[in-house]
């Protein structure tokens, strides 16, 4: 198989499979013996998407195909955060979109974005940017496995150049795969992802990566790749940092809260 920018080789294996006091028998999972690329990390890959052979798809009785995690900043002294399988537990006070399926793409998970704003001014995105489109695989995805958030083109440009013009700073430069970077301090403004039926507002913390040497600081988005992915907005685990991200298929909708993840 391939993931990522990775080539699997692995062996299908059946066993019990137990986490806490939850057991689940003839749990498949691949085994792996060999990767290239570094897009897998060595402890291996646990699947919450739709696909059949997902922990989620495998769990489906005992989870109800419902789960949320929590992600820590990764400046978090713990680094922990938490993963919740199903229903009980889950938060009661949450904003909801709707979870769409895209058959082009049936194991991620769709959400219809439908504008962004940077500070107060919402952005000029064509509409075509942005739209959810089954025929074509285009639309937006929430993904734990990206790191940056990327836009296409036109929707990344509209943003970038939004942020630029407020932070007022002249001399931008760019650093590796990011091109909105600055050597002097900066006050970002905050970006807002406009979702049908709820708008998740990102403070600086989602939106700035520094260096490590801390002399440099990026806007911590890009522009999609030019590939097949050219036309998928991903809401990555970076801008997903201290929220409770909630996937509730059986009700086809995803909820997002502040929450300080530990």
């Amino acid at each position: 198989m391939t993931y990522g920018g990775s080539t699997i080789a692995a062996n299908l294996s059946q066993d019990t499979f137990t986490l806490a006091n939850d057991s689940v028998s003839s749990y498949t999972f691949g085994c792996l013996q060999k990767t290239t690329g570094n897009s897998v990390p060595p402890q291996g890959l646990l699947g919450l998407g739709r696909g059949p052979l997902s922990l989620l798809s495998q769990t489906q009785d005992l989870y109800q195909s419902t789960f949320s995690y929590c992600l820590p900043n990764f400046r978090s002294a713990n680094f922990s955060g938490s993963l919740r399988l199903g229903p009980v537990g889950q938060p009661v006070k949450i904003k909801y979109t709707p979870l769409l399926k895209n058959p082009r793409r049936p194991s991620l998970y769709f959400v219809n974005l439908i504008g962004i704003r940077v500070g107060n001014k919402v952005v000029d995105i064509p509409p075509s940017a942005i739209a959810f489109n089954p025929t074509t695989g285009a639309g937006t995805i929430i993904d734990s496995g990206t790191v940056f958030t990327r836009l296409v083109e036109p929707a990344y440009v509209a943003v970038r150049d939004e942020f630029r013009r407020r932070v007022k700073v002249a001399n931008v430069t760019s650093l590796g795969g990011f091109d909105t970077c600055y050597t002097v301090p900066i006050v970002a403004p905050t970006i807002t992802f406009m979702f049908t039926s709820m708008n998740v507002t990102l403070p600086e913390d989602n939106l700035l990566i520094h260096s490590t040497a801390g002399s440099i600081t990026c806007l911590a988005m890009a522009s999609a790749p030019d590939n097949v992915n050219s036309v998928l907005n991903v809401i990555a685990n970076m801008q997903q940092q201290n929220h409770r991200i909630l996937f509730d298929v059986p009700n086809s909708r995803l909820g997002v809260a502040r929450e300080l993840c530990t």
